[in-house]
């Protein structure tokens, strides 16, 4: 059997190969403007670029002590698509050069800060009970706030594995 599943670096390489299809997909809809790259959910929220930017740092952020090597992040200053994709590539390639590591059996403690508060967590809890949800929050909204702009995205570009019919909506004519 294949214990991929248990390392967290094939779970956020997946994930942010499916942002990379929703990015692409938001730039076409959008024309190339990065304007939408402002929006947020609310006016207190994280705007569109730092919610795509903060999940791919996640990714790193837990798979970097997994692996025993420091941190590192690949944010650029490049505040528009092919920025947030050159983020994104930079990234999976990274992970794909760390070694397979499945966090129940790395048995240190990992250090981090979730906003104003210090963590310190054994690594199977880091991963499953703050990395990944926070990594899938961050998804998340940057998936919510390009729908709420109107851009064509479905299940399956969040997923990779839901298919649709083209038209298909889970609500009724009737009610819409």
């Amino acid at each position: 059997m294949n214990n991929n599943h248990k390392n967290p670096s094939t779970i956020f390489q997946h994930y942010l190969q499916q942002l990379k299809t929703i990015v692409h997909k938001i730039d076409i809809h959008q024309q190339g403007n990065p304007q939408i790259l402002k929006h947020s959910l609310h006016p207190d929220m994280l705007p569109l670029l730092a919610q795509l930017r903060t999940g791919a740092n996640f990714s790193l952020r837990c798979c970097c002590p997994l692996s025993g090597r420091e941190r590192i992040t690949f944010d650029n200053k490049d505040e528009t698509f092919a920025g947030i994709q050159l983020q994104l590539d930079q990234t999976i390639q990274y992970l794909q050069s760390l070694p397979l590591t499945d966090a129940a059996s790395t048995a240190s403690l990992i250090e981090d800060q979730a906003g104003f508060t210090p963590l310190q967590l054994p690594a199977e809890e880091y991963v499953y009970h703050y990395a990944l949800p926070n990594f899938f929050f961050h998804l998340n909204m940057a998936y919510a706030i390009a729908r709420a702009a109107g851009v064509p995205l479905g299940k399956g570009d969040f997923d990779g594995y839901h298919q649709y019919p083209d038209g298909f909506s889970f609500v009724s004519q009737e009610d819409q």
